[in-house]
């Protein structure tokens, strides 16, 4: 009976309630950390709390904490590099619903930052986010911080996410073979994601062999990650998703829906489920998390 409960006790959590956990610590390191941003002007900061609290999948940091625990590195040391992908992200969302970006008025269920707080202290806010991402991560416990600031540098701008965006942008109402519409995904979307692994994975032990195989696997899932949210935005709704449905279609946007049929893209998604899963092979039961986020992408329904 004693063997029975310590195994009980040792046992893996149930990935719901392991991503409620993780959800609910991220949620606590980023209102601290932005409650050390100085609150003058208070709109500003005000502004940078309402873009990045109380929404959101946190899909960034889940990766982060799963691919640290890989290595086995504590949610402690992980926090850092969790807040700063997430701040890179959510200032990223801030822009892109501008008048001149993609012109949205919902985002996580609520009207996005510069329907709240105007255009100017939202483009403010977005700024002040990417500054405060890096200040973050400077601190976080790397072995080598300017080497992790590098990457998430890389993959916020040109080369990165801000060069997927303005690619999509330059092809509204645009034909796009899936090749591009490809390269366009892995700097928009894939980019972060891959950074958010990566840096995950190296705030715990360094093992050869670790970094090659989860790029690989960062690879495939933030692809499917996108098709799955072009998948979405055919069947989703509103209330479900948290922002406007439907978007992609009335920008005449480009997508794997649009390029493979909706049925097509399902088994994309599956297909590129399959590559992540296989790119973890090496790491046994240790990517147990990584799997299961895996999984969680390509299934959800929002």
């Amino acid at each position: 009976m004693e063997s029975e409960a310590r195994t009980a006790a040792t046992a893996p959590l149930p990935f719901a309630t392991w991503a409620d956990v993780r959800q609910r610590r991220i949620e606590g390191v980023l209102d601290r950390t932005l409650a050390s941003v100085p609150a003058i002007p208070a709109e500003l900061t005000g502004a940078m709390r309402y873009a990045v609290l109380g929404g959101g999948k946190r899909m960034r940091p889940l990766l982060a904490y799963a691919a640290g625990e890989l290595t086995q590195a504590s949610p402690e040391a992980v926090d850092g590099v969790a807040a700063a992908v997430e701040m890179i992200h959510a200032y990223s969302l801030v822009h892109d619903d501008l008048p001149c970006m993609d012109d949205d008025v919902l985002r996580r269920g609520k009207p996005t930052c510069h329907v709240a707080y105007g255009e100017a202290m939202a483009l403010l806010a977005g700024d002040a986010l990417q500054a405060q991402a890096f200040a973050v991560l400077q601190s976080a416990r790397l072995a080598d911080p300017a080497a992790a600031c590098r990457l998430l540098a890389q993959s916020a701008g040109a080369a990165g996410m801000a060069g997927g965006q303005a690619i999509d942008l330059l092809h509204v109402g645009k034909a796009l073979a899936l090749p591009a519409l490809e390269v366009m995904h892995r700097m928009k979307t894939g980019a972060l994601i891959r950074a958010a692994i990566l840096l995950g994975a190296q705030c715990g032990r360094a093992v050869h062999g670790t970094e090659a195989a989860l790029a690989g696997f960062a690879r495939s899932i933030g692809l499917a990650f996108q098709v799955v949210d072009d998948v979405l935005d055919v069947e989703g709704s509103a209330a479900s998703l948290g922002k406007t449905a439907g978007k992609d279609a009335a920008s005449h946007k480009p997508t794997y829906v649009s390029l493979l049929g909706l049925d097509a893209a399902k088994a994309h998604a599956q297909a590129l489920r399959e590559e992540a899963q296989a790119a973890l092979a090496p790491f046994g039961t240790r990517a147990r998390r990584l799997h299961e986020i895996a999984d969680w992408i390509v299934r959800r329904d929002h």
